[in-house]
C-alpha cells in the first residue's frame, strides 16, 4: 500500500465520519461509527468498517446501502477524486470479539477463584513450587 493510498484511506475516514455525523437525515446513520476505510490498490472498492452502539445491524445496513450513492458522490467532491470507488459496508466486529475474549478471562478468573475457595474448604493446600 502506497502513502498516497493510505492516505486517500485516512481522508476518506474522516470525511465519512463528517457527512454521517453532520448530514445525516437518516436518524440511524447519525449513530454510525465508522472505524477503518480500506480501499483496493486499484480504487475500484472501498470498504468502510462501522459499528453502533444500539438497535439492529438490519437497520443500520439497510440505511447505509440506501444512501450509498449520496454518501459515494458526496464523499468523492470532499475528496477531489476523479475516480470514485464502489462503497462496500461491513460491520465492525472486533469490539464484540474483545468483549467475547474479555468475557472468557472473567470467566476463567472467576473459576479458579472458586476452585481455589473449594480447596480452602477441604483443606486442600496448593504444593508450593520448589
Amino acid at each position: 500500500m502506497g502513502i498516497s493510498l493510505a492516505r486517500l484511506e485516512s481522508n476518506a475516514l474522516r470525511e465519512l465520519a463528517l457527512i454521517l455525523r453532520q448530514d445525516a437525515k437518516n436518524k440511524h446513520l447519525s449513530n454510525v461509527t465508522v472505524t477503518e476505510v480500506r480501499i483496493t490498490n486499484d480504487l475500484s472498492y472501498m470498504t468502510i468498517y462501522y459499528t453502533f452502539y444500539q438497535g439492529k445491524e438490519e437497520n443500520y445496513q439497510k440505511a447505509l446501502e440506501d444512501c450509498k450513492g449520496y454518501l459515494r458522490s458526496t464523499l468523492a467532491k470532499k475528496l477531489n477524486a476523479r475516480k470514485m470507488p464502489e462503497l462496500i459496508f461491513k460491520r465492525d466486529t472486533s469490539l464484540d470479539y474483545g468483549n467475547h475474549i474479555n468475557d472468557l478471562i472473567v470467566g476463567i478468573h472467576k473459576h479458579d477463584k472458586e476452585l481455589k475457595e473449594k480447596q480452602e474448604a477441604l483443606g486442600i493446600k496448593e504444593e508450593e513450587e520448589k
